[in-house]
């Protein structure tokens, strides 16, 4: 791949303690993006936080050069020009997991709510909206925005006539 692109992945690492309300398994999913090509150094992009907080997830850049994952999978191609500002403007303005989960002191565990203002919880067998962690926040929210930005190219023959 020519050096004015960068190859972009899809990192899942195993978790420390799974969420009993999510099924399993579960991963922390990531965006990540090599910086030199083939060195396996480069940047991490994604969601931290707890959907139990007050401000849910946010988002975050990191550098990662760590292959301790559980898999990797090649989304695309990014330009090398204006990365990984143009990630960072981008994903910043995406909305991120709120907090979907409060103390239920009737129950006395953690667990996922119908509404916040006032607070109120699903009964036994109600169905459940779907929780939207990092998982979700990267497959529905950041891949498609990322396409639609043309700072993910997910077909490598696209490149051929752009370089």
């Amino acid at each position: 791949m020519p050096a004015t692109f960068r190859p972009v992945y899809r990192l899942r690492f195993s978790l420390a303690m799974p969420d009993p309300d999510m099924p399993q398994p579960r991963y922390h999913t990531t965006i990540y993006a090599e910086t030199n090509q083939g060195d396996q150094i480069g940047f991490v992009h994604h969601v931290t936080g707890d959907i139990t907080s007050t401000r849910g997830m946010q988002y975050e850049r990191r550098p990662e050069n760590s292959m301790d994952f559980y898999d990797k999978e090649l989304l695309g191609h990014t330009p090398a020009a204006g990365y990984p500002t143009s990630f960072d403007y981008l994903l910043s303005k995406l909305p991120t997991p709120p907090q979907q989960k409060e103390f239920n002191i009737a129950t006395m565990r953690t667990e996922p709510f119908k509404t916040l203002d006032p607070l109120t919880f699903y009964e036994t067998r109600e169905a459940r909206r779907p929780l939207i962690k990092c998982t979700e926040w990267v497959s529905d929210c950041a891949i498609p925005a990322l396409q639609a930005a043309g700072l993910l190219v997910i077909h490598t023959e696209a490149l051929v006539g752009a370089v």
